[in-house]
């Protein structure tokens, strides 16, 4: 009889930990060690984790840290490069087979940097517009779904190339958000429902032309 596996696959934007960068060896790809509460023994060695929205695999672990390895090409896109001993890291480990799925189908492909313009305190929460590159405001609408530093957020408003999000005291209190500073990057994955929709929408303005 084979053996019955977990399959794991893509994210929901559900931050389930606040990880911290206990060392990074630059040498070539970067092996950096994050230490985390999250339970690590069900997780094995080749498994995917979400690291402030980077799809990294764990190469190795223990009790409370596991370590991954960043290839040149993350480091050039992402905000991975940045990283210093110390940092906070929002982490997601990859979703099961029967997992609830929380926020929005998130693939940990990091489309983009994204910068912090500014953080407005509103009551409890904090309004945050976001500067996005031209090239990915086609795919940020109202009521959308994005992905900033691995968190699943819903857009409230849009204006040219940047939006804004509304963070609510939880979200804000269990993920790095709030150490974030205008002018910060951020790592963005656009939606990628909204993907497909403009690939097809493109298609059918190129068959009607």
């Amino acid at each position: 009889m084979r053996a019955r596996t977990k399959l794991r696959f893509m994210f929901t934007g559900i931050i389930q930990d606040i990880g911290t960068i206990q060392s990074i060896e630059k040498s070539g790809d970067w092996r950096i060690v994050i230490k985390t509460g999250l339970d690590l023994s069900a997780t094995p060695l080749g498994a995917s984790i979400a690291c402030s929205g980077c799809c990294l695999t764990v190469v190795e672990k223990g009790d409370n840290w596991f370590a991954v390895d960043v290839s040149a090409e993350s480091l050039s896109k992402t905000v991975i490069g940045q990283w210093e001993e110390g940092y906070s890291v929002n982490i997601e480990p990859s979703l099961k087979l029967g997992d609830e799925m929380g926020g929005h189908i998130v693939s940990g492909h990091v489309d983009g940097l994204a910068v912090l313009k500014s953080v407005t305190q509103d009551g409890d929460s904090y309004r945050l517009k976001i500067q996005v590159p031209a090239e990915l405001s086609k795919f940020i609408a109202p009521k959308g779904s994005v992905a900033l530093n691995g968190i699943s957020l819903t857009v409230n408003e849009v204006e040219g190339d940047m939006f804004g999000v509304n963070i609510i005291p939880h979200t804000w209190e269990k993920t790095t958000l709030a150490e974030l500073k205008e002018d910060d990057m951020i790592n963005i994955e656009i939606d990628m429902l909204a993907r497909y929709v403009a690939r097809a929408l493109q298609f059918e303005g190129e068959a009607a032309a």
